[in-house]
């Protein structure tokens, strides 16, 4: 790369100023590839905790089902009385850069729509853990989307980093570096030059007098 650039004072300032806006790209890289990992090892506990929920709230949930369907037969007449969800609301928010998206559902008080003739309390008591089940699938979907897009953007920003540190900085280093051989050779050059000059002025100037 360096023999590419030529040797000149303008092309030295120019590369010393390139390397200062590189190293500090790097630096911001590194700072922001930092914060995202913190973020996303925050959501990475968080979607564990949240899976542990649903999995302890689906097991209760089935099991007061069965115990429905036991005392009452097949429950999938009344299921079908619960309307689809329709109030689900996604907004995003910006972690350096990268939108993460927040999952709101209307807060309301979830009521059966079945009637309480020819139903139980276990089916009750499933109704609530499958309501329960819901809001916590809406927090994970949100906490696992963002896990998703923290790691591609980490991804990213590390390979933007190591481009900057291994090649695009070394680069510059490389220039400079042969920048600032060359034109300390052509100041000697020049000084041998103005040298020689002087002595061959001084002998030509004794032989005069």
């Amino acid at each position: 790369m360096a023999n590419q650039v030529f040797p000149t004072k303008g092309n030295l300032l120019n590369i010393k100023k390139s390397l200062s806006l590189a190293s500090l790209g790097f630096d911001l890289m590194d700072r922001k590839r930092n914060i995202l990992i913190r973020e996303m090892m925050t959501l990475i506990d968080t979607a564990k905790e949240v899976r542990d929920q649903i999995d302890e709230t689906y097991c209760r949930a089935y099991r007061a089902l069965q115990r429905a369907n036991v005392a009452l037969g097949i429950c999938g007449d009344l299921a079908e009385t619960t309307p689809l969800s329709s109030d689900i609301d996604i907004t995003y928010r910006s972690v350096m850069g990268v939108e993460l998206p927040h999952i709101t559902m209307e807060s309301r008080d979830e009521q059966s729509h079945y009637g309480l003739h020819g139903t139980n309390s276990q089916l009750d008591q499933a109704f609530v853990c499958f309501v329960k089940c819901k809001e916590l699938t809406v927090k994970l979907a949100e906490v696992e989307n963002s896990i998703y897009r923290l790691a591609v953007s980490i991804k990213k920003t590390q390979r933007r980093a190591n481009a900057l540190k291994n090649i695009i900085i070394p680069g510059f280093e490389e220039n400079i570096h042969f920048i600032s051989n060359a034109l300390e050779e052509k100041e000697r050059e020049e000084f041998s030059r103005l040298k020689v000059i002087r002595s061959t002025k001084e002998k030509k100037k004794e032989k005069e007098a």
